[in-house]
């Protein structure tokens, strides 16, 4: 695809195809697609290290959105690509503008994740609990491994091992090992792969046998991920959107139409653990949320000054199935990123305080990347190259959107509870908001007695996600997946 205005418009957070410095690249479309684990490049005069790193430096040269935050870097000091990158990358992390998001990865993983949601491991995303030494599980996903060996939100797995008679506690491992261990402990994402979990939940305590498939990730459950919550003898609508990727998009059309017909223009939507993904489905969800405001301005995609030819903007375009939403509760968490941030962000100017974000601070990431891709080799640089803004022109929020929301109210994530359940206490909080009852703690507020508490005598810390060393495209967008 060229880089014409036509392909910029089609740009993402985390999956724009572009064809420059000999690249090209395009998302696949139609049935399921299976995963197989992608080999190393053959190492051909094409594919051979220098060649790659050659292709990285021109990408980043011609579209790196800070320029001027660049390294002078040796090459030959590196023996992968993505080491060369992150040193070249270096300064613009250093001042919190690319938290490593500015790499290369496989063509062929990417597109199967983006076009279809195909993925290959245990199917949940798991969080450590430092506290307690243990993985807990934050989200199951219907119809993968994990869920059909009875593994849901708020299991504890307290030790993993090849077969029954090797099991180690999730405690020995992480003392020998970090929370690293747990990732190689838990084994690569390959079909087939088996380990053996001791877990714990409402049932007691047992050992499962699970072993890794493909399976496809719903991006809205048939569970909770779009329902009406009926409180005080009012209508609330519950969106839980887990990713954006294209097979969302009929999902958030049939949601948004259900919401219309119910009369329903409060709404919760669950981003806690999005962490990106289409733009063009953050689009949508804007088209959908913005039935009174035709032709108005939702996002803007703004490039560097070298390419400010393909800067766009994203108007709202209602369809049917659209709605005028009177009150918008964000749940959001520091898993809520890129795609998630743009739609909070942009309805920000048109809502004000009919809006706020519930839960904690978002990650922060107010820009997006390009793809370009070195076909033979099955490279996908993706490079920082575009900011992300509102109708205002709003877009710095490197620190997370918290601070740009005056109203955002503090709640826990309880994994105890089912998602889109009422008594869950970042959905209860939620409710009130919309209800129009007042949040006892403002997310910036919790935010600082944290931090202080840390600086002092050890404390409850909340389970963090799970995130490898090396995420696959999935475990990017999807923080915690394995």
């Amino acid at each position: 695809m060229g880089k014409s205005k036509q392909s910029i418009a089609a740009v993402t957070l985390a999956a724009l195809m572009l064809a420059s410095c000999g690249g090209e690249g395009s998302l696949s479309s139609g049935g399921p697609v299976t995963v197989t684990p992608t080999p190393s490049p053959t190492p051909t005069p094409n594919c051979a290290l220098t060649s790659r790193q050659i292709f990285a430096k021109a990408v980043i040269d011609e579209w790196y959105l800070f320029p001027g935050d660049v390294a002078s870097v040796n090459p030959a000091a590196h023996n992968n690509v993505q080491s060369y990158i992150d040193a070249l990358v270096a300064p613009a992390r250093a001042l919190n503008k690319d938290r490593f998001f500015t790499y290369i990865t496989s063509i062929a993983e990417e597109n199967a994740f983006f076009s279809n949601g195909s993925s290959a491991g245990f199917g949940v995303r798991m969080t450590y609990d430092a506290v307690n030494q243990r993985v807990l599980i934050a989200e199951a996903y219907e119809g993968a491994p994990a869920f059909a060996a009875g593994i849901d939100r708020g299991t504890a797995i307290v030790a993993i091992g090849t077969n029954s008679s090797n099991l180690r506690t999730v405690a020995s491992i992480v003392n020998a090992e970090g929370t690293a261990g747990i990732t190689n402990a838990l084994g690569p994402n390959d079909p087939g792969v088996s380990r053996v979990l001791r877990i714990t939940d409402a049932a007691g305590t047992r050992d499962v046998t699970v072993a890794k498939a493909d399976y496809s990730l719903d991006p809205i459950s048939d569970r909770y991920g779009a329902k009406i919550i009926t409180e005080g003898g009012r209508s609330y609508g519950y969106l839980n959107l887990r990713t954006f990727i294209a097979s969302a998009d009929d999902q958030l059309k049939a949601a948004f139409a259900d919401f219309g017909a119910r009369g329903v223009t409060d709404i919760i939507v669950d981003f806690r653990y999005n962490g990106g993904g289409l733009v063009s489905t953050a689009n949508l969800m804007g088209d959908l949320m913005g039935a009174n405001r035709a032709g108005q301005i939702f996002s803007q995609t703004r490039f560097r000054a070298t390419k400010s030819g393909e800067n766009e903007e994203h108007r709202f375009a209602p369809s049917a199935q659209s709605i005028a939403p009177t009150r918008i509760a964000f749940i959001g968490t520091a898993s809520t990123a890129s795609a998630s941030e743009l739609v909070i962000n942009s309805m920000l100017p048109y809502l004000g305080t009919n809006m706020t974000l519930v839960g904690s601070n978002t990650y922060g990431k107010p820009v997006g990347q390009i793809a370009l891709d070195k076909a033979e080799c099955d490279d996908r640089m993706r490079v920082v190259a575009f900011a992300t803004v509102n109708a205002t022109g709003a877009g710095d929020y490197y620190d997370g959107l918290a601070p740009k929301i005056a109203n955002s109210c503090a709640a826990s994530d309880d994994l105890t509870l089912p998602l889109g359940d009422a008594r869950e206490a970042s959905v209860s909080a939620a409710i009130d908001f919309l209800a129009g009852r007042a949040c006892t703690t403002r997310i910036a507020d919790a935010s600082a007695g944290a931090s202080a508490q840390r600086r002092g005598a050890p404390m409850s810390a909340k389970p963090e996600m799970l995130v490898p060393d090396q995420p696959s495209a999935a475990q990017r967008e999807l923080p915690g997946l394995f």
